[in-house]
């Protein structure tokens, strides 16, 4: 494929198993885009992509879903993290469900995660050229973690600073800028959302305050988050419109929030994802040339 087209993916916690959908049906066709960008849970869902393991993102997204080790409110009330961090980024992938790292590591497709500094409140954007297989789970991680559901995760920068950084879809939720600046002209987005959906300003920021007092650029970012969401979501529609992007997303509320425990609903939205992407094909292929 012409290497001007990238592939953006959204996040969403486990609203992102509507992405596992529309994958499955790129891999079962044989699409894959050679440039990937990927947030926080597209991002996980980017790297089995590009690992070319088909059925990897819905066996680890939904059969693990109400073990303890996966996802614990008692967790979490005890100071630790409501998704077990080291059970879905070390015991899944390294034993239980192996990701393929020689086949991720080893694909020539380019792909980026992005995550939010805590200290400036800014995106930092990860390519996976020169990562190994501790890199490449930290970052996916890093690019999950939740304020107040996760704890920060330590980073070591090129230059050997030491970076705390958390969900990227705080300072970045769609990567289109960094797509335009890393010189793509196509794009295909897969979004979450519905059409016409927009944030309100975020909930909770005392709650921020009281689990990460010392973080005040990730305060300062959540603050802002809806903004800047909503500021994208009409750039967004708008370059739809004038044909410039090709979009995937749910045509009405998934009726799944970042926590979902229901295999069966978590099954369906899966399931829209797939025919979704199914429907708009043709309008893809010729979109694509």
């Amino acid at each position: 494929m012409d290497s001007s087209t990238a592939l953006l993916l959204e996040g969403g916690g486990l609203r992102g198993v509507y992405t596992t959908g529309v994958l499955r049906l790129f891999m079962d066709r044989g699409l894959f885009i050679p440039n990937v960008l990927g947030v926080s849970m597209g991002a996980c869902n980017a790297a089995n992509y590009i690992s070319r393991q088909t059925e990897r993102n819905e066996i680890v997204n939904v059969e693990f879903v109400n073990d303890p080790r996966y996802l614990s409110y008692a967790r979490l009330l005890r100071g630790g993290d409501l998704f077990g961090m080291r059970f879905i980024f070390d015991a899944i992938p390294n034993r239980l469900v192996p990701f393929d790292y020689d086949a991720f590591l080893g694909n020539p497709a380019r792909f980026w995660t992005v995550t939010t500094d805590c200290a400036t409140g800014r995106a930092v954007y990860h390519e996976k050229s020169g990562w190994d297989r501790v890199e490449t789970m930290t970052l996916l991680q890093a690019s999950c973690s939740l304020p107040v559901l996760a704890r920060p995760v330590p980073w070591t920068d090129p230059e050997g600073r030491v970076r705390l950084l958390m969900d990227g879809g705080i300072a970045d939720p769609i990567p289109l800028d960094k797509s335009r600046a890393l010189g793509f002209s196509r794009r295909v987005l897969v979004l979450t959302q519905p059409r016409g959906y927009r944030k309100g300003p975020t909930r909770g920021l005392w709650l921020v305050r009281l689990r990460h007092p010392r973080l005040q650029g990730l305060r300062a970012a959540l603050a802002e988050r809806h903004e800047r969401y909503n500021a994208l979501m009409d750039e967004i529609d708008a370059l739809e419109a004038r044909g410039e992007i090709f979009v995937i997303r749910p045509s009405s509320p998934l009726g799944v929030g970042r926590v979902e425990r229901n295999k069966d609903v978590l099954r369906a939205v899966i399931r829209r994802g797939h025919d979704d992407a199914r429907e708009k094909w043709g309008g893809l292929m010729d979109y694509l040339g």
